[in-house]
Formats: C-alpha cells, structure tokens, sequence
C-alpha cells in the first residue's frame, strides 16, 4: 500500500547509498538520486533521467517523494507573492515571497499553526496541527526561488522564519532544512542570509548557541516589561524577561551575533515612556538592532496601530542610545500576507 512507503527525503545519503548496495546495485547510484531529490528538486522518480528504467520502477516500489504542492498564489499591488502551500496529507500552510529592488526573501513556515498564544497573531489562533518535516521546509524555500527568477530574473537572496509556526518548538527539523537549504548538495545559500526568528524559549536560544549555528537570530520581543509582555504573548509568563535575557547573553557570548528584536507598538498597550525607557534598557544587555513593526490589523480590533509620535518617540530613544533601529512597513497587506496575517484564509485551505 502507498502509505507504508517512506518518505525518500528523509533519508540520509548514505542510507540511500546502502539501499542501494542492498539491493544488488552500486552506492554511487544513490549519489545519482540524493542529488535529484535536492539540488534538482524533482517530485517524481520518472524525473531521474540518467537513472535506468528499471531502477526508476524499484524506488516507485519502495519510497514515496512527499512534495508539496502551491495550490494557490496571490500577488499583492506591491508585488509580494503569497503560496497557499499543499502538503502531501492534505494540510495547507503559508509562505511568502517579499520583493524589494536589491534582494527578495522567503518568509517560510516551521508548523502548521503554531504550538503559542499571541493574541494579535491570526496564526496563533489555528490550533497546532503538526511540525512541518525538513524537505515540507526546504520545498517551500525552493518553490520561492523559482518564483523569484521568473518574476524578479534573480535567485533568492534572503530567507526568515517568520511565517507559520514557531521555529524552536519544532527544533530539530528546522535546523534539518537549513543544513539542506546551505548545503552544496542543496541550495547552497549563505547561512548569513537565514534568519530564524523565535517568540522567546530561553532553552532553546542556548541550544542554539551550544549548536554553533550560523544563521541570524531574531526575537519577536514587542515589550520589555513583563506584566505587558505576557498580557500580548501570554505563554510568555513561563519564559520571563529575565530568562530570555540570561539566554540572549549566552547566545551572544557563544556566536557573537547580534540580535535583532522584532517589536509592534500598540496604541494605549506599549507606547508610554515606561515602555520605551523599558526597551531602551533591554537593549544595552546584548549587541543588537530593533525594527519596529507596522501592525497589521487581523479583524477585531483589540490591538490598534500606535500613532506616528509614539513610533518616532521609540527611534529617537533607541538613537539617542547608540541603539540601531527602524521602521519595518508591512508589506502585501492587500492579500493578508503581512507580518501576523497569515491564518489559511484563502479558498486552497476551505477547499
């Protein structure tokens, strides 16, 4: 039956080396197929042309190529593109291609949902359905990369999780997919061109530290005071301000990168002076920079946009502090995928 058939990608090279020697065949062929399935991105064994015929039929037999499908694309006025992702069980998650004149990023997704509770999120109000595997990650990155050569003429330069999900509670595949997206073997991008950003686990920013990687952090903060904090992100009540500090240090000690926070200003929520004196001081713990968040809206208006004095009231503290920041503008808004938008709220998820 179909369902008992492995999911190819998630084996290694040398698994699908020793396969192959298993099966009375050379483990050079499993090079030959390890590199279709990656660096060529094909979605059938039908595809390896330069493997025989009969070889074809033996993977069809054993394993399945759990691709992903763009079941919808739509295209903002300012020419961000959002994918309605198909996963092979049916499931549909969000990723987002974010053009600007010098480079264009994919901002993926890590889960379907998300396992946290931030109440301005739309995604944060679909249930966790499941962590997304590896190639589900690096199948969207490569699904973007396409779009961005046949609508920009240039590869993809940049990629943030900061779509569905959040990324450390689904650590292990996430750090998967990115080895894949940096390899050779794969996309061979930069991992100075990742960023991965986290609503906050301590333990798992140390891991990450403890894990040499070499992608960028971000941290999606939005106050430095933890009574506010934790009324926006209420999880973050098990994960207090003075934990999160404790493991941003001990992530800048170990990589000596530096963190950018990520931070939307509500009206009436986080834009006093309390607040801002707050962030201010957070700030000088590790080496960082602060994009200040447009807010887009997700239907019900609990949290409003704070007014334009409030946002340059915010840069001119953080540069009066020696502190870089700026002034993030949403972008695709017009097709709900901004920063918090994105909740299945296309017809490919009702369908």
């Amino acid at each position: 039956m179909q369902t008992q058939k492995k999911d190819i990608r998630a084996l290694t090279k040398e698994q699908i080396r020793d396969f192959f020697v298993a099966n009375g065949d050379k483990a050079f062929r499993g090079n030959q197929v390890y590199e279709w399935l990656w660096s060529k991105r094909v979605h059938s064994f039908d595809d390896m042309t330069n493997v025989s015929k009969t070889t074809r039929q033996m993977l069809e037999d054993n394993f399945v190529i759990n691709h992903i499908r763009v079941d919808q694309m739509q295209k903002s006025s300012d020419g961000t593109v959002k994918n309605a992702v198909r996963l092979h069980d049916g499931l549909v998650v969000e990723s987002v291609l974010i053009p600007t004149e010098t480079r264009t990023t994919a901002c993926v997704s890590s889960q379907v949902g998300c396992s946290l509770d931030c109440n301005f999120c739309a995604t944060a109000r679909l249930k966790r359905m499941r962590n997304l595997n590896p190639d589900e990650i690096y199948d969207q990155v490569a699904a973007i990369d396409n779009e961005s050569r046949l609508y920009h003429d240039r590869p993809l330069s940049n990629i943030v999780f900061m779509g569905m999900g959040e990324p450390l509670m689904n650590y292990n595949n996430v750090i998967a997919a990115i080895d894949m997206i940096t390899s050779p073997e794969g996309l061979g991008m930069s991992p100075k061109r990742i960023t991965v950003s986290t609503s906050g686990v301590p333990k798992m920013i140390k891991k990450l530290a403890d894990d040499e990687v070499r992608f960028k952090l971000a941290v999606s903060l939005h106050s430095a005071v933890d009574e506010v904090r934790s009324q926006i992100m209420p999880f973050s009540k098990s994960f207090p301000l003075k934990d999160l500090r404790e493991s941003l240090e001990y992530w800048y000690s170990k990589t000596k990168s530096r963190v950018t926070y990520e931070y939307v200003v509500w009206k009436g929520i986080n834009d006093s002076k309390r607040d801002i004196d707050a962030l201010v001081k957070f700030c000088k713990y590790v080496p960082c920079k602060v994009n200040l968040i447009e807010y887009n809206p997700i239907d019900d208006g609990e949290f409003q946009q704070a007014s334009p004095q409030a946002i340059e009231d915010y840069i001119t503290a953080l540069e009066n502090n020696g502190i870089v920041a700026k002034v993030r503008r949403s972008r695709g808004k017009d097709i709900d995928a901004a920063c918090g938008q994105l909740a299945n709220k296309n017809e490919a998820a009702i369908n």
